[in-house]
């Protein structure tokens, strides 16, 4: 039996050019030429034309297959190894372009441009995109969201630093004073409360009394807000929630 070369094509599912190829260069010669000179495949042919196929899947080049096909004295097992060694370092090159890319996906879409080693001088073990996605879930269509996406896009490290900066220093005194007694509804913990809705204003969106009073209610009513602020002080989430809701009061009468 013989075949032409478009047949061949076909059941190889590569192109005729590239079966010319493969003649040109001695990688595939065809057994056999039909009265007018046209090429003609043998079994024998479209066997060593599976071979070539597989080689070349496995990303060898077309010498290196001819080599492997041709040379007796060839060890297809150390030419796989070989590949196999270099097709595993391949894998973690495209997986760690795969990390890189997700993280600027993530970074593009927090505004948070910031190298992982950057992130992690500047957030310490917290995930500052841990709840990105359930935010643009809730908030996504509201002026509050746009307007911290647009701020934020344009922060950089040290914007990134000065902002943890603040959240640790109102963290401390605010803990200091949960742990001292204070009464939620006291001058000290109202300016306070004040304090952080200025900061949420200065760095993220505007933060009306109203908006911060439903951020209190949040940080009660959402279990993962409450074990944030109990992990700065037990008692802390119930305490801002009210310093919070006193300041409001107090500056809306």
């Amino acid at each position: 039996m013989s075949y032409a070369v478009g047949h061949v094509a076909r059941l190889a599912g590569v192109t005729v050019r590239t079966l010319h190829h493969y003649d040109e260069i001695g990688l595939l010669v065809p057994g056999g030429r039909g009265p007018t000179g046209h090429r003609r495949y043998t079994d024998e042919d479209l066997d060593r034309l599976q071979q070539v196929l597989f080689y070349r899947e496995l990303g060898f080049p077309l010498e290196e297959v001819r080599a492997l096909l041709d040379d007796p004295a060839t060890d297809p097992r150390t030419h796989l190894r070989r590949r196999h060694r270099e097709l595993r370092a391949r894998i973690r090159r495209l997986q760690e372009m795969a990390d890189a890319v997700e993280h600027a996906m993530e970074a593009q879409k927090m505004g948070i441009q910031l190298t992982p080693e950057e992130r992690f001088e500047v957030f310490g073990d917290k995930d500052p995109e841990q709840y990105a996605e359930e935010a643009e879930q809730r908030w996504g269509g509201t002026e509050a969201y746009a307007e911290t996406q647009r701020r934020t896009a344009a922060y950089t490290k040290e914007d990134w630093k000065r902002l943890q900066a603040e959240v640790d220093d109102w963290t401390a005194r605010y803990a200091a004073l949960v742990a001292a007694g204070e009464d939620a509804a006291g001058e000290r913990a109202m300016d306070l409360a004040e304090e952080h809705r200025a900061h949420i204003g200065r760095w993220f969106h505007e933060c009306p009394y109203e908006l911060h009073v439903c951020f209190g209610d949040m940080y009660v009513a959402d279990e993962r807000f409450t074990a944030y602020y109990e992990a700065i002080g037990e008692g802390v989430a119930q305490h801002l929630r009210d310093a919070i809701h006193a300041n409001a009061a107090r500056h809306t009468g």
